[in-house]
């Protein structure tokens, strides 16, 4: 990995495990399509849920997260696994097609969701631009938050084994 002048983003005021998770509804991109969605709707299609929070989806951060995730076969290993990103509907079905990710990702543009789990971050102090912190959470039917882990550095990336651990993917 190239070197990266790493940010300390200071402490995250996130939703923790025990907590409940807001239920949203945005677009839910495919790399084929994409609809309106809540989250409460996926969850309970799907059942246990793990929310995958990236900063914009062009950003290295985003396609190394999900270049991990795809190679350690997370879509295969869990009941369900969506993202979420600051970014149109339109540039997630775009990253998803040109990656061959199996994931489907809510398309969040004016991060309201990040600020609603409390991950959200002012982006190079630009105003009115925000993003997510790159972030996992497990969350149960109910959207009880059972695992909650949140960077606090950028570029910081998830501590893949640990979950994998704690999310009951091994």
């Amino acid at each position: 990995m190239p070197d990266f002048e790493v940010t300390d983003l200071g402490p995250a005021d996130h939703l923790e495990a025990g907590e409940e998770g807001p239920d949203f509804t945005r677009p839910l991109v495919t790399d084929e399509f994409w609809e309106d969605r809540s989250l409460s709707d996926v969850v309970a299609d799907e059942g246990r849920t793990i929310l995958v929070c990236t900063p914009m989806i062009g950003s290295f951060v985003a396609k190394y997260i999900y270049d991990e995730l795809d190679k350690r076969s997370w879509f295969d290993r869990a009941d369900r696994i969506v993202g979420l990103t600051a970014a149109t509907p339109y540039a997630v079905s775009s990253f998803l097609d040109e990656n061959e990710h199996p994931f489907a990702i809510f398309a969040d543009p004016a991060n309201d969701v990040a600020e609603s789990l409390g991950i959200a971050h002012d982006l190079d102090g630009m105003t009115g631009i925000s993003e997510p912190r790159a972030a996992v959470f497990g969350l149960e039917p109910d959207l009880t938050i059972d695992s909650a882990w949140v960077s606090t550095e950028w570029p910081e990336f998830p501590p893949y084994d640990d979950l994998e651990s704690e999310l009951g993917l091994e």
